[in-house]
């Protein structure tokens, strides 16, 4: 008797003679993922003189649904790099299965070396433009924080399409719009990045998850918050509370509602 899974729930045939596989589909269409269902917003991320620090939000949105709020978009990788992924939430849960792979064969190599942020970015541009040469991209923009070989600042960008560049600020989604211009006015240029301390640059990442809790729908005021230093590796908080917000602003917005100019 055929005891595999696939034979479960079919009649028996010794008894009612082989089954006919006619009526089943062996073969379909090849499917693709045209637009993100559940997405992630913004990732902001900006160096400092002795590392990087990037943050995210905990939303996953269902459409314009603030549907699931416990969801850590920031993914550490060793002892220096933190990977911070926006867009559809099961395209990144894909890539940290094979982040998770790729751990586990580098904790397993007896050659002495381990991947940088910058060997990791390598990676992970090569994996989008793959699955973008085979018209199936997965719906992401990745930003890679941490050390590169020379144990230096490393941040940089990679999109659907398999676009790369690096920058001293990056911010995806709605972040690229408010947060970016923000950012700048502390990095402007990579000449800015070794005058800037670690405390200044966390205070303008909260900052700018405060601009777009007030200014993004598709954001919460809970995130996910990494600093990468040589001398202290990751330190990944993921369940941070904005504070010190205030709606005094609200007050001078004209043109909504019943309210007159």
């Amino acid at each position: 008797m055929n005891h595999l899974p696939q034979a479960w729930g079919r009649p028996r045939d010794d008894i009612y003679g082989a089954y006919d596989h006619s009526y089943l589909q062996s073969s379909g269409p090849t499917t693709h993922t045209k637009s993100p269902i559940v997405t992630g917003t913004s990732v902001l991320a900006v160096k400092f003189k002795d590392g990087v620090v990037i943050a995210a939000d905990n939303l996953a949105s269902y459409g314009s649904l603030a549907r699931f709020t416990d969801v850590k978009r920031l993914r550490s990788f060793n002892s220096t790099s933190v990977i911070g992924i926006g867009g559809d939430v099961s395209d990144m849960q894909y890539i940290d299965r094979l982040l998770n792979s790729l751990s586990i064969t580098e904790s397993h190599s007896s050659d002495g070396h381990t991947l940088s942020a910058a060997n990791l970015h390598t990676y992970l541009s090569k994996v989008m433009y793959k699955r973008r040469t085979d018209i199936n991209p997965l719906w992401n923009q990745i930003l890679v924080a941490g050390l590169d070989g020379d144990e230096k600042p490393f941040l940089a960008s990679v999109d659907l399409l398999g676009t790369t560049f690096s920058s001293p600020t990056l911010a995806t989604g709605f972040g690229a719009h408010l947060a970016q211009p923000l950012l700048r006015k502390v990095a402007a240029s990579e000449e800015d990045v070794p005058s800037i301390t670690r405390e200044t640059a966390v205070e303008a990442i909260k900052e700018c998850m405060k601009v777009l809790f007030y200014r993004d729908a598709r954001s919460i005021d809970r995130y996910s918050i990494a600093v990468v230093t040589k001398a202290g590796g990751v330190e990944l908080k993921e369940d941070e509370q904005l504070e010190g917000q205030s709606w005094a602003f609200a007050e001078n917005i004209r043109g909504y509602g019943t309210q007159v100019a």
